[in-house]
């Protein structure tokens, strides 16, 4: 082999290498914070440009470091928010109590001005159930089949939670027991194929992960891989029969620590209400 050989293969090793390590060291660390308006109807008008900070599939464990959440709490924090929330699978590994009792702390160390609201997902159950619940209600965060309501003057806007889609009950009727005809109600739940199930109460927004975006987006054509029974059902906002859909792409991994044009993102949801957008 010449010199002129001899660079050539190296410089094609070199490119083979960067492009082979690229979705494993560098897009999958690639964190964006993102930001969406939303027009959500039946929104009070108090509650016009009320931001929202979505986390979710977090999947602390292996190859996603305590560094790495408390570098997401951090930039959470500086985002300043109205209220931070929460759509589960905070850990990755099963049948263990300790990526939990390492995450939950940190997790914690969350504030907003109204509220930071979370629910569990399947990861957390595969985990261990009874410890994840455990951290969900100390945190203070603990939205399962329940709503709390948030106020502005005399205008309220609820935020109500579901259980795992595979892993425990989804009663979304259940959670917004405690609201009436007027109001505005925005549901956190892990996995988007939640909206498809059998549910009585109005909903304008509903918020998920799960599927991570697909983790890698074949350009034109999608994501090869989606966790879900609705195909459609990937990232981004999407109009279902029933309701408004925002399903967020995450920040951790799945099945494989890989990520390729789908970066893992913070994403910042701006609601809007359709009669200020008229008055404007």
């Amino acid at each position: 082999m010449n010199r002129r050989q001899f660079l050539k293969y190296s410089l094609l090793s070199g490119v083979s290498i960067l492009a082979g390590s690229y979705p494993v060291l560098i897009e999958r660390n690639w964190v964006q914070i993102n930001h969406y308006q939303i027009p959500i109807p039946g929104l009070p008008l108090a509650f016009h440009g009320f931001r929202l900070a979505h986390l979710t599939d977090l999947h602390f464990g292996f190859l996603v470091s305590e560094a790495f959440i408390q570098g997401i709490v951090a930039k959470t924090k500086a985002i300043q928010a109205d209220a931070i929330i929460c759509t589960g699978d905070y850990v990755h590994a099963r049948n263990t109590t300790e990526e939990i009792n390492r995450v939950w702390p940190i997790f914690m160390q969350l504030e907003a001005q109204y509220g930071v609201y979370s629910v569990l997902g399947n990861h957390d159950h595969w985990a261990d159930t009874a410890r994840s619940l455990y951290w969900l209600e100390r945190s203070g965060q603990d939205l399962r089949n329940q709503s709390k309501v948030i106020t502005k003057g005399n205008a309220r806007l609820l935020i109500g939670g579901t259980g795992d889609f595979w892993e425990d009950r989804t009663d979304i009727d259940k959670a917004f027991i405690i609201s009436d005809e007027h109001d505005c109600r925005v549901l956190l739940a892990h996995n988007p194929d939640s909206v498809d199930t059998e549910f009585n109460t109005p909903i304008s927004l509903v918020l998920s992960g799960h599927t991570h975006g697909g983790q890698v987006i074949v350009p034109f054509y999608g994501a090869p891989i989606l966790p879900v029974h609705n195909k459609t059902y990937s990232s981004g906002l999407i109009q279902t029969p029933k309701t408004q859909l925002f399903i967020s792409r995450g920040l951790g991994w799945s099945i494989m620590p890989i990520r390729f044009n789908c970066f893992p993102e913070i994403a910042v949801l701006e609601l809007l209400s359709p009669t200020a957008l008229r008055k404007t």
